[in-house]
């Protein structure tokens, strides 16, 4: 990865984000990536390389969805952090397996094979319905009583 690819990456996500109105996603899975460092450094390490050797690449030559390589890299780090299998969580908030590319007003979920582990959230529609935010409060976030809106 050059400086020069990442700009280019950058700038091709930025006009995607301002197309799409989709939720910025970044911020979020570096804290994703600090947590992923700290349980198991060798995922952590394979999540920077291929960051650098993949992700950003791909989305500045033009090969892949800048959206959607983001949230690939999101479903990776989510893999490498526990083991499961990803859903998606459509507007009415019914779930079904996730299979890529989906849909942009799913809301995506990796839920570890170990029970006592939080779904993890992979990606949030830019308007989550109050079906998708209740299932984000309740298997996300824990919460046990519904916000009042």
């Amino acid at each position: 990865m050059t400086v020069d690819q990442k700009q280019v990456a950058d700038t091709r996500f930025a006009e995607a984000l301002a197309a799409s109105g989709a939720r910025d996603p970044r911020d979020y899975y570096r804290e994703k990536l600090r947590e992923l460092r700290r349980v198991n450094p060798d995922g952590y390490a394979e999540g920077v390389a291929y960051y650098q050797n993949t992700l950003i690449p791909s989305i500045a030559d033009g090969d892949a969805d800048p959206l959607q390589a983001w949230r690939d890299y999101g479903l990776l780090i989510a893999r490498l952090t526990a083991p499961g299998r990803a859903v998606a969580i459509d507007p009415e908030g019914r779930s079904r397996s996730f299979d890529p590319p989906g849909a942009p007003a799913d809301m995506v979920l990796h839920m570890p094979e170990k029970s006592r582990e939080r779904p993890i959230l992979v990606a949030l529609p830019a308007k989550p319905t109050p079906a998708q935010s209740a299932a984000y409060d309740w298997l996300v976030a824990g919460r046990r009583a519904l916000r009042e809106t």
